[in-house]
């Protein structure tokens, strides 16, 4: 899949592309066939709503799940931004955010960016997120809402937030939100929320400062996201479990085209459950040496 020129400026511009029915009916359906199993896992890796058993995400089913696996390798989701990068890619985190119906909790404003930079020493932001939609994304369910151009500011100031939601994350302050919706627009596209049907996809800059509400909706929405990053700016720590930040820095290759919907080897190393080594950081081999 090529990206035109006028798709590039536009990504450049506004640090996102939004792309619906990206994927046909008939690959989600693969994909969402196999969410309620790994949903089902009582493993460190589905980390749950406060106070629910619903998950909230869950990380890293591109290493147990054959579906995911071969998502994660599909050349309509690596090659848009390998263009972009001009260079191979490696999967820094996979996650499948379960926004559940009437459980599914807020995501405070943030850049993804930053969290990668500030835990995993990540030196630039030549990483971006792509989000496939695996339930139709509304205007009730919670969906993704961005600040266009956001991503031209580079990193800005984060706290991190631990008390929130059950997911820590690095959050931009209202003030500093504010200020960037007025120079995007304000009511007039400072805020914007692509929306569409299972199988759209949407890219992402790592700048760009995105977030979603409660979902208060009878309807799930269930999003997948990939986050690549260019071989060569891989992270350069490991504070966070490998789970949940990647450490294998091998370019990916891609699948044929129809993957999804035919069979193709894929490697699961953690078909078998996950090896403890997966929840170690570098913070617990200090702690060793110490």
């Amino acid at each position: 899949m090529k990206l035109t020129k006028e798709q590039i400026d536009q990504f450049n511009r506004d640090g996102y592309l939004f792309f619906p029915s990206h994927f046909k009916p008939e690959e989600v359906k693969t994909l969402t066939e196999a969410v309620p199993e790994i949903y089902a896992r009582r493993e460190a890796y589905n980390v749950r709503e406060r106070g629910s058993d619903a998950v909230r995400t869950n990380f890293a089913a591109h290493m147990y799940s054959k579906p995911f696996a071969k998502l994660a390798r599909h050349p309509r989701m690596v090659q848009p931004i390998e263009e972009l990068f001009g260079e191979q890619l490696y999967m820094h985190q996979f996650k499948i955010n379960g926004k559940m119906a009437f459980e599914g909790d807020v995501w405070q404003w943030h850049q993804d960016y930053g969290t990668w930079l500030n835990d995993d020493m990540m030196p630039e932001p030549r990483a971006m997120n792509v989000a496939i939609f695996l339930d139709e994304v509304n205007e009730f369910n919670g969906p993704l809402i961005f600040i266009p151009g956001s991503h031209r500011d580079g990193v800005v100031d984060a706290s991190h937030d631990t008390t929130t939601t059950s997911y820590p994350l690095w959050t931009v302050n209202n003030q500093l939100i504010t200020q960037l919706v007025q120079r995007a627009g304000g009511l007039n596209g400072g805020i914007i929320s692509p929306k569409g049907p299972p199988g759209s996809m949407m890219l992402f800059h790592g700048c760009l400062l995105h977030a979603s509400s409660s979902n208060l909706s009878p309807w799930n929405r269930n999003t997948c996201y990939l986050s690549l990053c260019a071989v060569s700016n891989h992270i350069r720590r490991f504070k966070r479990p490998e789970y949940i930040a990647h450490r294998d820095f091998t370019p990916i290759e891609c699948l044929p085209d129809d993957c999804l919907l035919n069979d193709y080897p894929v490697d699961l190393p953690w078909k078998d459950g996950m090896p403890a080594s997966a929840l170690e950081t570098s913070l617990d081999i200090l702690k060793e040496a110490a």
